[in-house]
């Protein structure tokens, strides 16, 4: 029996742990192919690759973003090879599996819940020593009738789940982003998550979490991303495996961890203000700050709380923290929004994503959605249009806002502009900013465009001097400041300005070829010839004193010509540069 386990990432850099999982704990009935592709690649060519092999069986791992083009590839699938045997799984088919079958008539099972134990009766089934009606947690067909059995009980022991992870080969990861998960359930109950649907919380245990970072780690994968709904709730649990991941650094692979901000004590913030600048990456859900809304959604959270936690791991500059908001949820309106928008940014974090409400299959928003007035697109993402208390139109504002937010803060090239513009002219309500310049971006027709790097810079520096106008020579210089503290750059946009000094590119060498400097400025390169170290710095002459102003954003800046030396880092999180007022 040949069978297939597949799915379709959403980017190449992922990996799938559903189908690895899967693999692994039916290796002792058989052996299947494991084959990831994307969303980008061309259907016709999965669909070729798919077909050069004699499968019995495959099944897909489906998710909002993958179920369209699984399903065409199905239909098709079936058309070529009637015989081949397509189940589908994952979270896109669970929670209306007889509705998907009638709909995707080209299906024969529908694995709902977790899949290990599913998939494992299934097998024997197919292998001829399990009924089809002891196959608990599958939905397949009877001739034209479609058949649902009961519900699989959940696996207890998470550990009897093979390790995907074990003899791994590294060139399968190399690069890669690994989805890891310590636990599964999640000890609060929001109406909007899928996590709400599972009772509980279960653990892998320590010593197999331990052995299979270890060999991911050894394997030099680029990121592993930890799936934990709340990876800190149990926080012993959490604070070992930090620990361990803290002692095991090899100076390359990143943690991401979804974590709830109001459970980091004291002591746990004292552990991490120790972490390698860069090691670990937070996500942490705020969705809003309106107790009304929270209440709506069964989420229990202590923004105050929330608030103290997330400035004092800022204040480590260590720990990348992204936090989220979610528009579209319950009494949440436009003037709500904003309010929750400002608070959060306000934090002064390095990520501020705004998403919009998915009514995710199984979820409890959608069950009672009629009660909010909801319209949603009835396809996935399943994402909010509008409901009673946020208008289309308003939907539509926020759209263009979240892409403001994306190109001139989350991407974190305007780090110095935005300070600039939002401390002096937009204090009372940041998002404000965000609102009017992405106005004046939809008037301009900029996001009917793709902009580059330089065109991004070129209409911030437009829109600062139509419709500010204030001190423009100065945000001139606290522009090009930010363009050039990103990295090397040999050809410096003419819409800078342009400060000319004489004979000024033999004055750099002179400076660089003198030992002293070397030893104030640029340590690391003790004994290299300048020629070498040019290649890493940056000399670059200012008319105001931008380096005082970054230090205090409240101080008043002189109008005096100075040189400032950028010297280049990209193991750096928080900044690609350092930078020095030189004398040359």
């Amino acid at each position: 029996m040949k069978i297939l386990l597949t799915t379709l990432n959403s980017k190449f850099i992922h990996t799938n742990l559903a189908i690895r999982y899967l693999k692994e704990f039916v290796k002792d009935l058989v052996d299947v192919d494991l084959k990831e592709y994307t969303i980008n690649n061309d259907l016709d060519y999965i669909l070729k690759d798919i077909h050069k092999n004699d499968y019995d069986m495959i099944l897909f791992s489906t998710y909002i973003w993958n179920i369209n083009d699984i399903v065409k590839l199905c239909d098709n699938i079936k058309k070529i090879k009637p015989n081949t045997k397509i189940a589908l799984g994952g979270p896109e088919v669970t929670y209306d599996s007889e509705a998907a079958m009638q709909k995707y008539k080209f299906v024969d099972y529908i694995l709902c819940g977790e899949g290990e134990l599913v998939f494992r009766d299934l097998v024997m089934y197919l292998q001829g020593t399990k009924k089809i009606n002891d196959v608990e947690g599958i939905v397949y067909r009877d001739k034209n009738e479609i058949i649902t059995n009961r519900p699989k009980e959940l696996l207890q022991n998470l550990d009897e789940i093979p390790s995907p992870y074990e003899n791994l080969d590294p060139k399968e990861y190399e690069n890669r982003i690994v989805y890891y998960e310590t636990s599964r359930g999640c000890p609060f109950n929001c109406q909007y998550c899928l996590s709400s649907t599972l009772k509980g919380l279960r653990y892998f245990s320590i010593d197999r979490v331990k052995r299979d970072l270890k060999a991911l780690i050894d394997a030099r994968v680029s990121q592993i991303k930890f799936i934990d709904r709340t990876f800190n709730a149990n926080k012993e649990f959490a604070k070992e495996i930090m620990n361990f991941l803290m002692e095991n650094d090899n100076d390359y692979t990143t943690y991401h961890f979804e974590v709830t901000a109001h459970l980091l004590d004291d002591d746990m913030l004292d552990f991490l203000s120790d972490c390698k600048e860069g090691l670990f990456q937070f996500e942490i859900g705020v969705q809003t700050t309106n107790q009304k809304v929270l209440d709506a959604v069964g989420r229990r959270d202590d923004f105050k709380k929330l608030s103290y936690v997330v400035q004092k791991v800022a204040s480590y500059r260590n720990i990348h923290q992204h936090l989220d908001l979610i528009a579209g949820l319950p009494y949440e309106d436009y003037t709500s929004f904003e309010k929750s928008f400002n608070d959060v940014f306000n934090l002064g974090i390095e990520h501020l994503q705004l998403g919009f409400l998915k009514m995710i299959k199984g979820t409890g928003i959608r069950k009672t959605s009629n009660q909010h007035g909801y319209r949603y697109k009835d396809y996935p993402p399943y994402e909010v249009l509008y409901n009673d208390y946020i208008s289309y139109a308003e939907i539509l504002k926020l759209k263009d806002i979240e892409e403001i937010l994306e190109k001139y803060y989350n991407s974190k090239n305007f780090v110095l502009s935005m300070r600039y513009i939002i401390f002096n002219y937009y204090k009372e309500s940041p998002f404000k900013f965000f609102e009017d310049f992405a106005t004046y971006f939809d008037k301009n027709g900029y996001f009917d465009m793709a902009q580059g790097k330089n065109q991004l810079y070129k209409i911030l520096l437009d829109f600062y001097n139509d419709v500010i106008n204030k001190d423009t020579e100065l945000f001139n210089d606290i522009l090009k400041y930010d363009y050039i503290s990103l990295g090397k750059t040999s050809n410096i946009p003419n819409f800078f300005n342009k400060l000319e000094m004489e004979d000024f590119k033999n004055r750099c060498h002179v400076f660089l070829q003198d030992e002293e400097n070397t030893i104030k400025y640029l340590p690391q390169f003790k004994n290299t010839p300048a020629k070498q170290i040019i290649k890493h710095v940056h000399f670059e002459p200012f008319s105001f004193d931008i380096l005082k102003l970054k230090a205090d954003i409240n101080c008043n800046v002189e109008k005096v010509e100075n040189v400032i030396l950028f010297v280049y880092d990209n193991k750096k999180v928080f900044e690609k540069s350092k930078a020095y007022t030189v004398e040359i």
